[in-house]
């Protein structure tokens, strides 16, 4: 495997690693095995080609959960600009939830940007995702309410947004 591959046992069947584009299929599949994940991904930036672009540039803060069997059961897709990180996609499978995957993806990501000299983290959680949001907090994220997000699509394939 690719040297920037590190691998850590989580518990005795889930290990992690970090996400090579080769890991896609799997990913995109773990992505649309629930709603709230599904529904987040739009028809250009979360390709084969968006990912793999996107790996490019974060080639060592995104981190892959696997069974012994190397089924992907977990993913985080964290990048940054040089002074701030993003968590673009969080995602565990909804059978191998509350062992402890989320926290170790996100420790490994926080860990790995620290590594990189960045200081400050956002994610981005939809608002009646109550499960997520309370996990976000109890991982220490803050809910901002001093700012407005905004985006603007530059591609008409990408959806606006609500």
């Amino acid at each position: 495997m690719a040297g920037n591959i590190l691998n850590e046992v989580i518990n005795m069947d889930i290990s992690v690693r970090t996400v090579t584009i080769e890991d896609y299929d799997s990913i995109y599949a773990l992505w649309c095995s629930t709603e709230q994940s599904k529904r987040a991904l739009n028809p250009v930036d979360d390709t084969r080609e968006g990912i793999e672009r996107y790996l490019k540039r974060n080639p060592t803060t995104c981190f892959l959960a696997y069974t012994e069997d190397n089924r992907t059961v977990g993913v985080i897709l964290t990048g940054h600009d040089g002074r701030r990180a993003i968590i673009h996609h969080m995602c565990v499978h909804p059978d191998y939830r509350r062992r402890g995957i989320a926290h170790t993806l996100i420790k490994k990501a926080e860990d790995a940007l620290m590594e990189e000299g960045i200081s400050k983290i956002f994610g981005l959680v939809f608002k009646d995702n109550d499960i997520a949001n309370s996990f976000w907090e109890a991982e220490g994220y803050t809910l901002r309410t001093n700012l407005n997000y905004r985006n603007k699509s530059l591609n008409k394939e990408v959806p606006q947004g609500e």
